[in-house]
C-alpha cells in the first residue's frame, strides 16, 4: 500500500498542484456520476442564452481536482478529508487548463489535522478558493 506524507513530514507553506484541461467528456462524466444535469453544463444552445455565453463545468468538478491533489500529492494517499470550504469565483469553460493548488496553512499536531488553503486557477485567475482540513497519519500509528 502506498502511503502519503506523514504528519511529521509536513510544514507550513508546503504546496502541491495538479493541472487538467477540462474537456466536454469530463463535464459529461461528472454529470453522469453526480446526477447534476443542469443544462448550463450540458446543452450548448441553452448555455449560450445565459450570462456565461456557453457551457461551463460544474463547480464541484473543480473541487474534485482539489481532492485529487490532497489524495495523491499533499498530503497524499491515506489522508482523510474532514472539511472543505469553497467559493466559486469564475466559470470554467471547456478547454480551460485548471490548476488545483493546495498549501499547508496550519498543523494541529495534537489532533493530527492539517489545514490547507485550496484554490483552482485558470491562466493565473482564481476560479475557486477555500480551505480544507484533512486528517494525516502519524509515523508511529
Amino acid at each position: 500500500m502506498q502511503q502519503g506524507l506523514y504528519l511529521d513530514e509536513l510544514s507550513v507553506g508546503q504546496s502541491a498542484e495538479l493541472t487538467h484541461v477540462v474537456g466536454s467528456a469530463d463535464i459529461e462524466a461528472f454529470a453522469e456520476v453526480s446526477h447534476d444535469t443542469n443544462p448550463v453544463h450540458l446543452d450548448e444552445a441553452y448555455a449560450k442564452t445565459t450570462t456565461f455565453g456557453g457551457r461551463i463545468a460544474h463547480g464541484m468538478l473543480g473541487a474534485a481536482y482539489i481532492s485529487a491533489v490532497l489524495g495523491t500529492k499533499l498530503p497524499g494517499p491515506g489522508a482523510i478529508y474532514l472539511s472543505q470550504q469553497l467559493r466559486f469565483r469564475r466559470p470554467v469553460k471547456i478547454g480551460d487548463p485548471v490548476s488545483a493548488i493546495v498549501t499547508v496553512k496550519a498543523i494541529d499536531e495534537k489532533r493530527g489535522h492539517v489545514t490547507l488553503t485550496t484554490a483552482c486557477q485558470v491562466n493565473g485567475k482564481t476560479v475557486i478558493d477555500g480551505e480544507a482540513v484533512v486528517m494525516v497519519a502519524r509515523r508511529d500509528s
